[in-house]
């Protein structure tokens, strides 16, 4: 089957079904590639129409209301669809939404997932046996959920004429991957360079829990501890621990972390961990005692006193409001 990533001359038909609760730097760092490739080249490689499951606007999670072209057509001949979603991805999913997906693909349509539109496409089956990703906070539920899909950390994966991305940078990333399969790499470079984005990333880099920025390269030892810290949430690693294996001490450990970050290496440890429990607790339904094991601690108890210490309110207290909010109350 022919891949939409190989070089073409081809106009590209795509469609984004937009998801309620989606991410706007999300739609614009898929769509704004495109409108951008299109300028820069002086010809329409690619076309766009925006719809939702219903044909009516759709509110963004930062409460904006986003005008569509219509409503998802089962039927509709396009090159791409692309599932875009973001947050309560299950509450949106319809079963004519997943009816419409798997019509796609029987029609050899080439789909893609942006953060949470992977779930819809592994919901509909035709993520099986396929390498994909999805944002980095939903990797472990999304593998636990779908265990016939080959789950990978990275940024985006494009197997075969099936593609899906973590969230927004790395949607600009496959999008520019796109650009650069089909018309070259100079007009993806000329692309990048609009939106003044420096493509240091490659696809299979994993997604961070932390993004770094300058911190890379203007201290890489507190940049290395961090990572390190990130990837021993659930059994955390001593402050001496790190400190060795960075080769330095750890008094010179705290004094890195006090200049750049302006917490302690203890601090920042425990921030990360209870932002990490936080999300854990607002995003899934895992029990309070998983979530203390998830994120390091002896008990929920120990756990929840430290989250009311942070946040200001009990773990269930959090889930409480949150879900009043939901439901309008």
């Amino acid at each position: 089957m022919h891949s939409i990533f190989s070089p073409s001359t081809n106009r590209l038909k795509i469609t984004l079904l937009v998801f309620p609760e989606f991410s706007l730097l999300s739609l614009a760092a898929t769509l704004e590639p495109l409108r951008a490739a299109n300028r820069a080249s002086g010809h329409e490689h690619y076309t766009w129409r925006l719809v939702s499951e219903d044909g009516n606007p759709v509110v963004s999670s930062s409460g904006l209301l986003l005008p569509v072209q219509g409503r998802f057509e089962l039927d509709d001949e396009v090159d791409a669809l692309i599932v875009l979603a973001a947050f309560n991805v299950a509450r949106h999913t319809t079963a004519r939404v997943l009816t419409g997906v798997r019509k796609s693909a029987q029609r050899g349509v080439a789909i893609g997932g942006v953060e949470s539109g992977s779930w819809v496409l592994a919901q509909a089956g035709i993520l099986d046996g396929r390498q994909a990703t999805t944002h980095w906070e939903d990797l472990d539920d999304f593998a636990a959920r779908h265990p016939r899909v080959d789950v990978r950390p990275d940024r985006f994966v494009v197997d075969g004429n099936r593609f899906t991305t973590g969230g927004a940078s790395p949607a600009l990333d496959m999008m520019l991957h796109l650009i650069r399969a089909r018309q070259g790499y100079s007009l993806a470079m000329e692309v990048a360079s609009i939106f003044i984005y420096e493509e240091v990333r490659a696809a299979g880099d994993p997604q961070p829990m932390v993004s770094l920025g300058r911190l890379d390269w203007s201290e890489p030892r507190v940049s290395s501890a961090i990572r390190m810290m990130e990837k021993r949430i659930e059994q955390p690693v001593s402050i001496p621990a790190i400190a060795d294996l960075l080769g330095v001490s750890e008094r010179t450990l705290e004094m890195l972390f006090l200049q750049t970050v302006g917490l302690s290496p203890r601090d920042y440890y425990l921030n990360l961990r209870m932002k990490e429990g936080r999300r854990l607790v607002l995003d899934t339904r895992k029990s309070i005692t998983t979530i203390a094991i998830l994120t390091g601690f002896s008990s929920a108890s120990t756990f929840a006193r430290r989250f009311r210490a942070t946040f200001g309110e009990s773990p269930r207290q959090a889930r409480k409001r949150l879900n009043a909010r939901k439901s309008g109350l």
